[in-house]
């Protein structure tokens, strides 16, 4: 944590001033020439050895994922997945992230004992009273004709416990394991004391990092806290400029996808000083109306409240979000080493590979670990060495932002479509004159002025 703390420091925005390679290659992702400046590894296999286990994955049962072996989340044979983000040294890119999978002391625990690389406790407040939860809380999308979860809504708030105890968990949290990378969520009201309160008393028990929460979607912003901030850009700079005048430790403020724009938000919070920024946090939803009831589900007592929708259906809008925030980081920020976790949708190692390709840093899960268990991270990084050997790399430097090369303007797609179909034209179009004719090449030659 020392590392984080001096690199807060070293600025009054708070940002790092040398970049990983990774980051300085991005720095021209926002051109639209094809010539960028991105790493390309060679589409060959590694020749190491594994011993890692080779098991059905609980998350695609048309496949086979290994299980990573891990100790103290570091893999021990394979391409090297350790990442280091804001001064904060994780052992693998895979994150816990904020909700029920790190509601107390006794989960977490199991997270990093499972080997997951960072743990985001479930969002605290200074007066829980105020939080009351209602069962039930969850509901599912399943695919057609099948039972698998494709789809995830929750009206859960944040942390219903006192905020002393989850204090006193991330302390003995710390103890136990002083080097593992151990966030606390955080939302407050439109208060400057209530917000340097809960800083000063979350750093004092020794976290590493704080991920605020501008993004719950039901319940929260009718206190005009969570998404309410977080639509409101004027808002959000006042506060997050509270919040990093208060903090000396990192700080990554957390999306709503529910907004026209969401780089406007995220450049405003790498502005005001936040180092990193965490998307997306869930999409306002209502699952489902029950035609036998004609009640909205979850259904308590008869009713409902829109809520937060998350799991695999969700990654496909997650993808183009980070992706377009990664874009903005590289254009607005280049080489001060701001931060992308990305999130949604993510249960395999596969599913996090695409979040890295398109800039993340870091791959939270939530729904994930409720479906699966705290054990999934043992295949999602198995999952993403093996994609990683495919390819030929060996860190996830490698291939960080490497695929936001190829977006575009439909313009352009237009462009080099119109483009390639005339070289391939003129490439059929054959021989402009007689004296072009070769001996050896005499049968292919003819066959370039064969029209059908």
């Amino acid at each position: 944590m020392a590392t984080a703390i001096m690199a807060k420091a070293a600025s009054s925005w708070g940002a790092l001033t040398t970049a990983s390679p990774s980051t300085k290659a991005l720095s021209s992702a926002h051109n639209l020439s094809p010539a960028m400046n991105f790493k390309t590894a060679p589409l060959s296999r590694s020749r190491g050895r594994r011993n890692s286990a080779v098991i059905a994955s609980a998350t695609d049962g048309a496949s086979a994922t290994r299980a990573a072996k891990l100790v103290n989340g570091r893999v021990q044979d394979g391409p090297d997945l350790s990442v280091e983000v804001n001064g904060l040294q994780l052992p693998n890119p895979f994150v816990i992230a904020s909700g029920p999978p790190g509601t107390n002391y006794v989960v977490m625990k199991k997270a990093f004992d499972e080997g997951w690389g960072g743990v985001i406790c479930k969002t605290l407040s200074l007066d829980s009273s105020k939080v009351v939860n209602v069962t039930p809380r969850y509901a599912k999308l399943r695919a057609p004709h099948s039972r698998d979860v494709i789809g995830w809504q929750n009206i859960e708030l944040i942390s219903d416990r006192p905020f002393e105890v989850m204090l006193a968990e991330l302390k003995q949290l710390k103890a136990e394991y002083p080097d593992r990378v151990l966030i606390a969520s955080i939302m407050e009201e439109f208060n400057k004391d209530a917000w340097e309160e809960i800083i000063g008393r979350c750093e004092e028990v020794g976290v590493d990092a704080f991920e605020i929460n501008f993004s719950c979607p039901h319940g929260m912003p009718e206190r005009r806290m969570g998404m309410a901030m977080g639509q409101d850009c004027e808002l959000l700079h006042e506060v997050c400029g509270w919040i990093n005048e208060a903090s000396s430790i990192p700080v990554w403020a957390k999306m709503t996808p529910n907004i026209t724009d969401i780089t406007q938000p995220a450049r405003v919070a790498l502005e005001a000083g936040c180092e990193g920024v965490s998307a997306i946090n869930t999409i306002t939803s209502v699952m489902e109306v029950n035609l036998k009831t004609l009640r909205p589900e979850p259904c308590v007592e008869g009713y409902t409240t829109p809520g937060g929708y998350s799991s695999k259906a969700v990654r496909p809008i997650a993808l183009a979000h980070v992706m377009k925030i990664a874009r903005m980081e590289a254009e607005r920020f280049p080489g001060q080493g701001k931060s992308l976790s990305g999130i949604g949708g993510v249960e395999t190692g596969e599913n996090a590979a695409e979040f890295i390709l398109l800039g993340a840093d870091t791959v939270q899960v939530c729904t994930g670990v409720m479906l699966h268990g705290y054990g999934l991270v043992k295949t999602l990084c198995g999952g993403l060495q093996a994609f990683m050997e495919q390819h030929g790399f060996t860190s996830i430097s490698d291939f960080k932002g490497h695929s936001l090369q190829y977006f575009t303007t439909h313009t352009d797609l237009v462009r080099r479509q119109r483009e390639a179909v005339e070289q391939r034209n003129a490439a059929r179009r054959g021989l402009a004159s007689d004296k072009e004719w070769t001996g050896d090449g005499f049968v292919q030659e003819t066959e370039t002025m064969v029209s059908n």
